[in-house]
């Protein structure tokens, strides 16, 4: 049977490593993208590590939130937007 790298991260991660990852998916300025650089999971790792972390209504909640929300992709974002999404992934890091 072949290894799939997706549950290999997933199942690497601390328990703090998965609050972190929660708490910066659930911010709406934290890219898909910071997530990635910061934990090393794609946009559908994170979907799939909160869907396991989630309740089902939660879960529910947060991909109603987060689909099509242009915040949640670098490539989507207007150039107006003056926010670093990385400051605000420190930040909330700092504080796990």
């Amino acid at each position: 049977m072949q290894n799939n790298p997706a549950i290999d991260r997933l199942a690497s991660l601390s328990v703090g490593d998965i609050s972190a990852v929660i708490q910066m998916a659930w911010e709406d300025r934290t890219t898909f993208e910071t997530i990635q650089e910061r934990a090393g999971l794609s946009e559908s790792d994170v979907i799939a590590l909160m869907r396991a972390e989630l309740n089902p209504s939660s879960f529910r909640l947060w991909r109603m939130r987060v689909r099509g929300r242009t915040t949640k992709h670098r490539a989507l974002r207007s150039p107006e937007m003056k926010f670093d999404d990385h400051m605000v992934a420190d930040h909330r890091r700092a504080n796990c």
